[in-house]
Order: C-alpha cells, then structure tokens, then sequence
C-alpha cells in the first residue's frame, strides 16, 4: 500500500483536524455506493479506509512516523537497538556461523527480548499486558451520518397533558416525535439512527427535533404562569357573580366579588403551566362588559346623574 500520507494527500505535520477532513472528503467521493460504474471504486475507498486507521489513530500514527509499522499497520522486521547475535553462544556452524542457545528462559533470552519488540509493535509503541493480541487494540471509529436538526412547534395543551408530535424530515420521510408531559420550551428530542447515512459505511446520524411553544389564542405565557383577560356581565360586577373561566384543564367557575373594578386580576394557583420543575397559576384579568343596552341599568345612572 502506498505511503497513508500520500493517499489522503497531507502533509506530515498535519493535525487530526485537517487528516479527518481530507478523509471525510476523499470517503464521500470515492464510496463505490456513489461510483457504481467505476469498478476502482472499492479499492480507492479499501486504500483510504487503510489509511485513515493508520492516521486517524494517534499510537499508530507515532509507529508509522518511527518506522515501527508499515504502511498496512503491520510490524516492520528489525533488530532491537544494542542486540549482538554473537553474545547468545558465539559462531558455530550452520547458516550464518551463529548459534542461538534459548533453552535457558532466564533474563537475557532473546525470547523475551522479540516478545518485547513485537509488542511494542501491536500496540504502537506502548507496552502491552502479556499475551495481549494484535487484534485488541482500539481501532479508530469510523464516522457516523450527519445529524439532522428541525424545530417543531407545541401547543401549551401538549406541554401539560403530554402527546406525540409528526415531522417531516428533508427526505420526506415522517417521523414520530413523543412530547413529554411539562417539556420545557426549547428542549431537543433525540432520534437515534433516524438521522443521514453514512457515506463510510458507519450508523446513521440522529434527528435532533427542538421543540418551541406556539402561540395561543388565550394564554399569555410568562414563565410558567398563564395570562388570560375574561370579560364580565356590569351587573356581575356591581352586585357579584361568577365568570367561567378556561384553563389548560378546562372551564372553572370563578366567584366575581360585588363592585369590581375593570382591571381587576384574580389569582388562580396551581392552574397554570404545570412543568416538570414546577406548576405556574393562573392570572385572571376581569374586563367590563357592558353588553347590550339595558333600560334599567341606563335609567338608574340618569336619575343619579339629574
């Protein structure tokens, strides 16, 4: 294979950033599911794959730089620094004139010492536990698909009694996206896998759904407190009644105390927003509602009036 450096076209002194990117790059062009006519796909896509585990990985990255390892990951053949074939036994006959004597086992038997080099080898450069394999050590994870981010809008009903929400994704695929009962505005839903596949062959990305409260035709929100303006009958409000008020819950009746003014704000606990931190109230806003003419009404104000 040829030199990693070469086949993801860095530089020696790249940093991580700029290796992963010529990756990605160079991945997403020469994938063979996006090249299905050129039959050199699978080796150009085979070769970068190759090389990225060698650069994409720091100990190995190191080795390669070293010398230890070759361009395939594998352990390049050499002595160990200081090794002197005549200190095992000195010449004898055979091949080469040298015998090595490893029946001894102790301290100095150079079955240690190529223990030791390959080793280093298999773990790039660091010591590994005895009877560690090659295979073992971490490989460098191969890129998931790219997320997909949407917002998608609640109504405050949701957000108090929970429910599911349908998105459609840029793909147009839909999807279904559970509202947790007292969400808070702003909060994102995760949807794993349901995001772009990737072009390396790794899991697909996620679908980040935001969820932001829409506007309601009755409630003001302000924080977790609700705001409503309810008009009431002028003669509820001089001799006292009751006004129907909704809630996220439903309709409550709601005592109107005798000569209220317009502008009156009556408090309703608990009848608010009820989040997973903590339940809003509820403002109540009294309006005037002189409604149709009323005679009797009309008439008692002339007389006070002449």
């Amino acid at each position: 294979m040829r030199d990693p450096y070469t086949v993801l076209g860095v530089k020696r002194d790249a940093n991580a950033d700029e290796i992963k990117r010529a990756f990605r790059k160079l991945a997403k062009a020469s994938h063979p599911d996006y090249n299905k006519t050129d039959p050199k796909a699978q080796e150009r896509f085979s070769e970068i794959n190759s090389a990225y585990e060698i650069l994409g990985d720091d100990a190995k990255r190191k080795a390669f730089d070293r010398g230890e390892i070759d361009a395939e990951g594998k352990p390049r053949a050499s002595m160990h620094p200081g090794f002197d074939p005549a200190g095992f036994g000195g010449p004898q006959g055979g091949a080469g004139g040298f015998r090595f004597d490893f029946g001894g086992g102790g301290k100095g038997d150079p079955r240690d010492i190529f223990s030791d080099i390959f080793r280093q080898f298999e773990t790039g450069g660091k010591e590994a536990p005895r009877g560690a394999h090659a295979g073992q050590h971490r490989r460098s994870p191969i890129p998931p698909g790219e997320d997909v981010e949407l917002e998608a809008a609640i109504t405050l009903e949701e957000v108090a009694g929970g429910g599911t929400r349908r998105v459609t994704l840029p793909d147009g695929r839909t999807v279904e996206v559970s509202v947790p009962k007292g969400v808070a505005n702003g909060a994102t839903m995760r949807l794993k896998g349901q995001g772009h596949p990737s072009p390396f062959g790794g899991p697909n990305g996620d679908v980040l759904v935001t969820l932001r409260y829409s506007r309601h035709t009755l409630f003001t929100l302000d924080g977790a407190d609700l705001r409503i303006a309810v008009p009431v009958p002028i003669r509820d409000a001089v001799l006292g009644g009751s006004v129907r008020v909704p809630t996220l819950q439903g309709a409550v009746e709601v005592t109107v105390p005798a000569w209220t003014s317009g502008g009156k704000t009556l408090r309703l606990r608990g009848k608010g927003l009820p989040l997973k931190d903590q339940t809003g109230d509820l403002y109540v806003t009294l309006q005037i509602d002189l409604g149709p003419n009323d005679p009797e009404i009309e008439g008692f104000f002339r007389r006070k009036s002449g």
